[in-house]
C-alpha cells in the first residue's frame, strides 16, 4: 500500500513542478518541445541502453514474459478492433493502443516493484518486452503512417534501427547476449545522460497540461475513455485470468503479474506521440486518466492480493 502511494507521490510532484514550469512559463514558448526532443533523441536512448545492457536476458523465458505479452496483445487488440470499426486513422489507432496496454514499468513500475513486490527486477520481465518487440513494431508503424511519400523497400526493413529509441534498446541487448562488458568511461556518462529521460518526460507532461481540459471531455472522448478503461479494468482482468487460471499461478507470483499491468499507461507514450505530431491530445488524457484510475486499482489488487 505504502509503495504505491509513494511511487504516485513521486510522479505527482514531477508533474505538478512541470505544470507550474508552463504556467510560470519559466522555459518560454518551446520548453515542452525541447524536454520532448532531449527525451526522444538523447536521454530515453541512453537510459535503454545501459538498463538493457545489464539487464538478465534469462527474464525472457518467464511465465511472467509470456503473460505479459498474452494480456498486452489482448487490450491492444480490442483498441484496435474498435479503431477499425470506427475508422479511426492509423497514428490515432497506433497510439490509443499503446495507451490500452503499455504499462509505466519504469519511473512507476520499479518504486512499486521495490516496496510493494519487494524487487525491483520484477518489472524487468516487462520492460523488455515492451522495448524489445512493443515499442520498435509502434514506432515503425508511426514512421511509416506518417509521410505520405513512397519510400524504397531498404527503408521500410530498416526503419527500426534508424529509430533512437528502438535502436538503443536493440543495441542494450546485443551487449547483454553476448556478455559484453561496456567500459566504465563509456558507460557511466550514458548512466548520466539516462537519468534526465524520466524528469524530462515527466516535466514535459506537466508543462502540456496547463491550459488543457480535464480528460475524457473533448473531442477524442470516445477512445480515450475506452484505452484508459483497457489499461486499467481489461489488462489487470487478462492479466490475473491467465496467471491464476492458465499457468496456475498463486500468492506472490501471481500478485506480481497483476499488479505489473495494472500498473498506468507509461508517459513516455506521449513523448512518442509528440515526436510524431499524432493524437497528442490522446496520449495526454488518456496516461492522465488511466493514472488516475490505476491509484485505486492498485490499491485493490494489493488488498485482494496481497
Amino acid at each position: 500500500m505504502r509503495g504505491v502511494l509513494t511511487g504516485f507521490g513521486v510522479i505527482a510532484v514531477v508533474i505538478g513542478v512541470g505544470y507550474l514550469i508552463g504556467r510560470r512559463r519559466y522555459l518560454g514558448d518551446n520548453g515542452r518541445e525541447v524536454l520532448t526532443k532531449l527525451a526522444f533523441h538523447v536521454a530515453t536512448p541512453a537510459l535503454l541502453f545501459t538498463t538493457l545492457a545489464q539487464a538478465d536476458l534469462s527474464v525472457v523465458l518467464s511465465s511472467r514474459l509470456l503473460i505479459t505479452a498474452l494480456s498486452t496483445a489482448a487490450a491492444a487488440g480490442v483498441f484496435v478492433a474498435v479503431a477499425l470499426v470506427r475508422r479511426w486513422d492509423v497514428g490515432a489507432t497506433t497510439i490509443g493502443a499503446l495507451c490500452s496496454s503499455y504499462v509505466n514499468a519504469g519511473n512507476l513500475g520499479i518504486p512499486i516493484a521495490v516496496y510493494v513486490l519487494g524487487d525491483a527486477s520484477l518489472v524487468a520481465p516487462v520492460l523488455l518486452f515492451q522495448q524489445i518487440v512493443v515499442t520498435p513494431i509502434a514506432l515503425t508503424v508511426l514512421d511509416l503512417s506518417g509521410s505520405g511519400e513512397k519510400r524504397p523497400v531498404w527503408q521500410r526493413v530498416t526503419t527500426p534501427l534508424r529509430n533512437p529509441v528502438a535502436a538503443s534498446s536493440l543495441c542494450g541487448v546485443m551487449v547483454a547476449a553476448t556478455g559484453v562488458t561496456v567500459p566504465g568511461p563509456v558507460l557511466d556518462p550514458l548512466i548520466l545522460i539516462g537519468n534526465m529521460s524520466v524528469p524530462a518526460v515527466l516535466l514535459a507532461f506537466g508543462i502540456s497540461l496547463y491550459g488543457s481540459a480535464l480528460p475524457g471531455r473533448g473531442p477524442d472522448r470516445r477512445p480515450v475513455l475506452l484505452s484508459a478503461v483497457l489499461k486499467s479494468v481489461g489488462q489487470p482482468l487478462v492479466a490475473w485470468a491467465l496467471g491464476a487460471l492458465v499457468f496456475g499461478l498463486h500468492g506472490a507470483a501471481l500478485l506480481d503479474v497483476v499488479v505489473t499491468s495494472a500498473l498506468p499507461a507509461a508517459q513516455n507514450l506521449y513523448t512518442y506521440a509528440s515526436r510524431y505530431r499524432v493524437a497528442e491530445r490522446l496520449a495526454r488524457e488518456s496516461i492522465l486518466l488511466s493514472t488516475m484510475l490505476s491509484v485505486p486499482g492498485l490499491v485493490v489488487v494489493a488488498a485482494f492480493l496481497g
